[in-house]
C-alpha cells in the first residue's frame, strides 16, 4: 500500500482531497458537530486536510489535533517528527484546550488502509486506537470515527487483521464512498 500511496501524482490526491471535503462537509454528524478532532495531513500519500480544517475552523467548530486549537494560522506552524504541522503546547501565554476536557463529537481519522468491514490499518504506532480507548474510559460515549481514505486505499471486507484493542471505524469516507458500519 505503501508504494502504491507513493506513486500517485500530488494533482490525483488533491482531487480526490477536494471531492472528500465537500463530502465531510454535507455529513449530518459533521453539520451537528460542534468539537471536531482532524489530523493534519503527511506531505504526501493520503487525503490533503488542509482545505477541511480550514472549513471546520471557519465554520466555528472547535478543531482538536494532536496540540492545536482554532486561533492557529495553520500555515505558520512548523513541521514535526513526519512532517506533519504541530503548534507548541501553549497560545498567547496559555495552554491549548484538551479534547479530554472539551469533548469530542467526531474524529476523521487517517490510516495506510481501510477495508469494507470498517477496519483501519494505521501507521503502526497505534497512537489512535490508544488515545480512542483512554478517552472512553469513565463511562464517556465515543465520538463518531470516521476514517478519510482517498479510493486506492479501500480494501475488500476482512481484508485488514485487526486486534481486539483495535477500533471499528463507524464509516470511511472516500471521493465516491460513504461506507457505514451495520
Amino acid at each position: 500500500m505503501t508504494s502504491k500511496l507513493r506513486d500517485l501524482s500530488p494533482s490525483h490526491i488533491q482531487d480526490q482531497s477536494r471531492t472528500l471535503t465537500s463530502k465531510i462537509l454535507s455529513l449530518p454528524s459533521f453539520v451537528q458537530s460542534k468539537n471536531v478532532s482532524c489530523y493534519l495531513s503527511m506531505p504526501s500519500g493520503e487525503i490533503d486536510t488542509s482545505m477541511l480544517v480550514r472549513e471546520i475552523l471557519r465554520s466555528g467548530k472547535s478543531l482538536f489535533v494532536p496540540r492545536i486549537d482554532k486561533t492557529d494560522d495553520l500555515d505558520s506552524l512548523p513541521a514535526g517528527v513526519w512532517g506533519i504541522k504541530e503548534p507548541d503546547l501553549s497560545y498567547n501565554d496559555k495552554p491549548r484546550a484538551n479534547a479530554d476536557e472539551a469533548g469530542l463529537d467526531l474524529i476523521l481519522l487517517p490510516g495506510l488502509a481501510f477495508d469494507r468491514s470498517s477496519s483501519r490499518l494505521g501507521h503502526g504506532k497505534g497512537y489512535y486506537d490508544r488515545f480512542i480507548t483512554a478517552y472512553t474510559q469513565n463511562d464517556r460515549p465515543p465520538p463518531l470515527l470516521v476514517g478519510l481514505a482517498l479510493g486506492e486505499q479501500l480494501l475488500n471486507p476482512n481484508t485488514i487483521p485487526t486486534a481486539s484493542h483495535d477500533w471499528k471505524m463507524d464509516c470511511i469516507v472516500t471521493d465516491k464512498e460513504y461506507i457505514h458500519r451495520n
